[in-house]
C-alpha cells in the first residue's frame, strides 16, 4: 500500500519543514507526499521542499489563494492511490505512522476512515493537554482497540463531540471524492465531511496506538472561530441537518444527540468570558445563542 499524505501548505515555515522532516523519517517507505501552497508570501516553503530531491515529494504552488476548502479540494484532485491523509503542515507524523496504516489497513479492508491513537503538542512542539483535548478524550469511545465503528452507535458519538483529530485521519480516497469539502464551511468542514460518509453508512476503525503529534496552538482557525461565534453557527447547521437525515434513517436516538449538540453548547459558554472582556456584543450574542439551544 502507498499512502498518499496531501500537506495543505499556509503557515510558519519552521513547522512547516519540522511536519515534512516527519513524514521523510517514516519507517515505512511507501508514501507519496503532496504539498500544496495556497500561494503563502514566503517562497522559502516551495525552494526548501523543492531542495529536498525525493522523487517521493510534490511542491505545487496555487495560482491563487483557494482558501481551506479550497485547497483541501485541490488536494483530493491529486490523490493518485487508495488511501490517504490530508496532514496539518504544522502536524508531526511519529515515524510508525505509515506502517502501522497500512497494517490497519490489510486488516480492515473496507474500513472508510481510521482514527489513530494522537497526542497533542503546543506550537513549541512540547506534550499538552488543554481542556479541548481534555473533553476530546472523555468523548472517546472506549474499549479495546482496534474496533469498528459505525451505524447509529458511530453517528450519535461523533454528534455528542467530534472527539475525531482530522489531520490525522487516515481516509479511503473514493469517499473523499464522492463527498469532497463544501466550500461554504469555514471552520468544521471535518466533521461535515465525516458526518457525511457515517450517514451514508461508512464505518471508522478506531485505534489507540499513537503515531500522530497533533498541534494545538491559539492561532488556529477553529480556536479564532469561536470568539465571534462563526464556528458554533456554522456547527449548528452541521447538527440540525444530521438530526434530520438521522431521523430519515430511523436512527432517533442519533438525532436527539444532534439537537442537543450538549458538548458543542458547553464549548461555546465556555468561550463567553473571553467574549465579555473583549466587549464584542456581537460575539457575546453568538455563543450565548448557542449556548442556550436557540436557533
Amino acid at each position: 500500500m502507498t499512502l498518499d499524505i496531501l500537506m495543505p501548505f499556509y503557515g510558519r515555515i519552521d513547522h512547516f519543514r519540522s511536519a515534512v522532516q516527519s513524514v521523510l523519517a517514516q519507517d515505512n517507505p511507501n508514501w507519496r507526499l503532496v504539498i500544496v501552497d495556497d500561494v503563502y508570501p514566503d517562497l522559502s516553503a516551495g525552494e526548501w521542499a523543492r531542495s529536498l530531491r525525493d522523487d517521493r515529494i510534490v511542491y505545487l504552488r496555487n495560482e491563487r489563494n483557494l482558501g481551506v476548502s479550497g485547497n483541501f479540494n485541490r488536494c483530493i484532485s491529486l490523490i493518485e492511490n487508495d488511501f490517504a491523509v490530508i496532514m496539518g503542515c504544522d502536524d508531526i507524523m511519529k515515524p510508525g505512522y505509515v506502517g502501522r496504516m497500512a497494517r490497519l489497513r490489510a486488516e480492515y479492508p473496507e474500513a472508510d476512515l481510521i482514527q489513530p491513537g494522537v497526542d497533542v503538542i503546543d506550537h513549541e512542539g512540547r506534550r499538552s493537554r488543554p481542556l479541548a483535548d481534555r473533553v476530546k478524550m472523555l468523548l472517546r469511545p472506549r474499549g479495546h482497540t482496534p474496533r469498528v465503528l459505525d451505524g447509529e452507535e458511530l453517528a450519535a458519538s461523533l454528534l455528542r463531540g467530534n472527539w475525531c483529530y482530522f489531520p490525522s485521519l487516515c481516509w479511503r480516497s473514493d469517499r473523499l471524492r464522492e463527498f469532497g469539502f463544501r466550500e461554504d464551511r469555514r471552520v468544521v468542514q471535518d466533521l461535515t465531511l465525516i458526518m457525511q460518509i457515517v450517514l451514508s453508512g461508512g464505518s471508522l476503525v478506531l485505534d489507540n496506538e499513537p503515531v500522530f503529534n497533533y498541534r494545538r496552538h491559539a492561532a488556529s482557525v477553529s480556536s479564532l472561530g469561536g470568539i465571534d461565534g462563526s464556528k458554533f453557527a456554522e456547527e449548528r447547521i452541521v447538527f440540525l441537518q444530521a438530526a434530520e437525515i438521522c431521523d430519515s434513517l430511523g436512527w432517533h436516538r442519533a438525532a436527539r444527540v444532534a439537537r442537543s449538540h450538549l458538548s458543542s453548547r458547553l464549548n461555546a459558554l465556555s468561550g463567553l468570558p473571553a467574549v465579555m472582556r473583549s466587549r464584542d456584543v456581537e460575539g457575546r450574542r453568538a455563543l450565548l445563542i448557542h449556548a442556550l439551544g436557540r436557533r
